[in-house]
């Protein structure tokens, strides 16, 4: 495959696994998309989000590419599903993104400070650290 003018490979994402990201955009839990109508259009400290985005074999919820921010809004399904929000979170580590996870009783009754976080995070996460 040829390397983008950034000098960065470009993944290869299997097509099933796009279409399966397109599924999940539609179906929102309405936490997911409390948060989404206020990420959407650069609404949280003017950064890009993106829903339901791939990421090698995992999809997450919402990510801001500049930051390399994936965020997980964790409702009573997580809890099933543990082991492998720990596989995903591990890779994702492994190659420079970070993870939030924000639980459903958060978006539900915390919204502002929810955002909050998330700006903090994006800002911590592009500003160079000084030695």
């Amino acid at each position: 495959m040829e390397e983008p003018i950034s000098g960065r490979k470009r993944l290869r994402i299997h097509p099933q696994l796009t279409e399966r990201a397109r599924q999940f955009r539609k179906p929102m839990t309405p936490m997911e998309e409390r948060l989404w109508a206020r990420l959407r259009g650069r609404g949280c400290g003017g950064f890009k989000f993106r829903r339901q985005t791939v990421r090698d074999r995992f999809i997450t919820d919402f990510y801001c590419a500049e930051a390399k921010l994936a965020v997980e809004v964790d409702g009573a399904s997580h809890n099933t599903t543990l082991e492998r929000d720990a596989v995903r979170d591990k890779w994702l580590a492994l190659h420079g993104y970070h993870t939030l996870r924000i639980s459903n009783d958060q978006v539900r009754d915390h919204l502002e400070k929810v955002l909050i976080q998330i700006e903090q995070e994006c800002l911590h996460r592009i500003t160079p650290t000084q030695e």
